[in-house]
């Protein structure tokens, strides 16, 4: 029983409203999800995705506008790597990047994939990489984006480390991925970055470790990201996973609910949070496919206290 891919990464924003206008205006992403984060319902959580927020196709955030900005470091995650069609789209994201003054790196090589690597508004880091045309999500029929270079889903996220083999082990022997190659990053020439493939690997499927012997630890904030999740098709291996973990020591969160999927939870080796999630039972669970992201969405758990919780957040 392996995870099949990339669940969906969640990253912190301090501008809600200006986060929602870059990832659907500018990325074409779809607001699938307005809910808040249930461990602390003052903040809101915001999900981004194809017509319908299919699992591997997730960026979501959490709205803390009083945390502290990112400081990226040892046992942080970067570079949200995000999926485009082919070459001609890259093209084409460049030309769009410029006429909306996203400042990027033009088209570069990166692990002999055509990359564009840029920020959002707020410094999170973000790569546009070419997928070869891999099947992938569903774009949103009212993206601003034509559907031949829409974005179709997560690609790899990148993982800081000072030492390298504690984490390796865990993703092999543990997680039962494999290293697949090296290449080195042109700001980083002195230190490989290892990819791991989560199954076959490829588009959605890969995990990049980069080494940094000197840097000091992260502190994650604002324009940085708060987790990474795993995909699992079904409750059953979700279990599995969780008494796997159990046994190994890593201690696991017990099976969590989260009504639109569940989860477990685990930091790794130097500090990672990891998440595992179900592919289901999805976004459209409780609302209509046609107006998934229009109004705040609560899990029936929450329901009762809309009126407290809605007063407590800012209007987007």
């Amino acid at each position: 029983m392996h995870f099949t891919g990339l669940h969906h990464v969640t990253a912190i924003t301090g501008d809600a409203p200006g986060n929602v206008r870059f990832y659907t205006q500018t990325l074409g992403l779809r607001l699938v999800k307005k809910t808040v984060n249930q461990d602390d319902v003052s903040a809101y959580h915001l999900f981004y995705g194809d017509e319908t927020g299919s699992a591997g196709t997730e960026v979501t955030f959490f709205d803390w506008p009083n945390a502290s900005l990112n400081t990226p470091g040892i046992g942080s995650l970067t570079d949200i790597a995000l999926r485009a069609p082919g070459q001609d789209a890259l093209a084409w994201w460049a030309q769009r990047f410029d006429a909306m003054q996203v400042r990027h790196s033009g088209i570069i090589e990166r692990h002999g994939r055509a990359t564009i690597a840029f920020t959002d508004p707020e410094g999170q880091r973000l790569l546009l990489v070419d997928d070869g045309g891999a099947p992938g999500g569903i774009p949103w029929r009212n993206s601003p984006v034509p559907p031949e270079y829409a974005l179709r889903g997560l690609y790899s996220i990148t993982i800081l480390v000072r030492h390298p083999e504690p984490l390796a082990g865990l993703l092999t022997d543990t997680l039962g991925m494999r290293k697949t190659g090296e290449y080195r990053q042109i700001d980083n020439p002195a230190q490989p970055v290892m990819v791991f493939a989560i199954g076959d690997g490829g588009p959605g499927a890969e995990v990049h470790v980069e080494v940094h012997p000197n840097m000091p630890p992260a502190q994650v904030g604002i324009g940085g990201i708060h987790h990474i999740a795993f995909r699992v098709p079904d409750h059953e291996t979700h279990v599995h996973w969780q008494q796997r973990l159990t046994l190994l020591g890593l201690r696991p969160t017990p099976v969590i609910d989260r009504y639109y999927f569940r989860s477990i939870y685990f930091r790794v080796s130097p500090g990672v949070l990891f998440e595992i999630a179900t592919d289901g039972p999805g976004f459209t669970t409780d609302e209509d496919p046609e107006h998934l992201g229009e109004r705040l969405a609560l899990p029936p758990f929450l329901e009762p206290y809309r009126i407290q919780i809605e007063a407590g957040l800012r209007p987007l």
